[in-house]
């Protein structure tokens, strides 16, 4: 009996046999997780950036948090996928094989292809939009912001793992999986759940902290340079067991280090920089001076 559960220990987790559909059927469309999650996680954000406005010192009104809603969802979805374009897939910038006047690759959202990196700077050109048409402090409605954006993490990365794409590097470890989607049939890291834990989990028990526990929201850019520095550290370490698309396997081998964490490195240096100059700085936003603020 030892012996056979030994020997069944030492066989991998085969994804097909988790009973996991790709969404919920309706009959005439399939719901799929991965919009199930855009959505949890923006829902989610709004909620508790509703709840962070209402304690002393926010930097904006409730208005501001339904324009920075619309326009920050614009951000992750267009800069997502144009960073994937520019950073992982150029060619679907020339890809008209649809009607030849437009590049018909960039709008394929179904086949796949969003960038965390793309979409980082698409929710800070957002961020920039709304801060100055409404003359808001960037630096501290980023910071706010930064405090919401690991509840999409999570969902994103379960949503990954559901969909079983974006699967890990091949392994032996006793919780390793089988992904049908694979066509070497090697079992792998489950990847999508250590950056779910990772970037999701373990950045908002840190984000959340920082804001409800400790005087981190007065010190204007302390909130984003950890977020800043944090999610690209945990990044770049999830790519250690993250299998690199099949396009820049040989990028990866020749240059040491993946796409993502290449790309993961400028970030991790801009926010130790933030951290550095918001908690030098004599900027700081008592709670006294805060109620006049716009």
């Amino acid at each position: 009996m030892l012996s056979l559960l030994a020997e069944a220990a030492t066989q991998p987790i085969y994804w097909s046999d988790l009973g996991l559909t790709p969404g919920i059927d309706l009959g005439i469309f399939t719901l799929r997780w991965y919009s199930l999650a855009y959505i949890a996680g923006i829902v989610l954000a709004y909620w508790h950036l509703t709840r962070m406005i209402k304690a002393p010192g926010a930097p904006m009104a409730q208005p501001h948090v339904d324009d920075l809603l619309f326009y920050c969802t614009l951000g992750v979805i267009f800069g997502g996928r144009l960073g994937y374009a520019l950073f992982y897939r150029p060619e679907l910038f020339v890809d008209f094989s649809y009607d030849g006047w437009m590049p018909w690759g960039l709008l394929r959202l179904w086949d796949g292809g969003m960038s965390f990196h793309g979409g980082v700077i698409g929710v800070v050109l957002a961020l920039l939009w709304v801060s100055l048409r409404n003359n808001l402090n960037w630096l501290r409605v980023a910071d706010y912001i930064a405090v919401n954006v690991p509840f999409g993490m999570f969902f994103g990365r379960l949503a990954n793992f559901v969909n079983g794409e974006l699967y890990g590097r091949p392994t032996d470890v006793s919780w390793a999986m089988v992904f049908p989607s694979d066509p070497t049939g090697l079992a792998r890291h489950p990847s999508q759940l250590y950056q779910a834990g990772l970037e999701g989990l373990a950045m908002a028990a840190i984000m959340l902290s920082l804001f409800w526990l400790t005087k981190a929201r007065w010190k204007p850019g302390v909130l984003v340079g950890v977020f800043t520095a944090g999610i690209a550290t945990a990044r770049f370490i999830n790519e250690f067991f993250r299998q690199p698309d099949a396009h820049l396997t040989e990028f990866a081998a020749s240059t040491g280090l993946s796409m993502g964490q290449w790309l993961s490195i400028p970030m991790i240096l801009v926010g130790l920089g933030v951290v550095v100059y918001a908690l030098s700085s004599k900027r700081d936003r008592a709670p006294s001076g805060m109620a006049s603020e716009s």
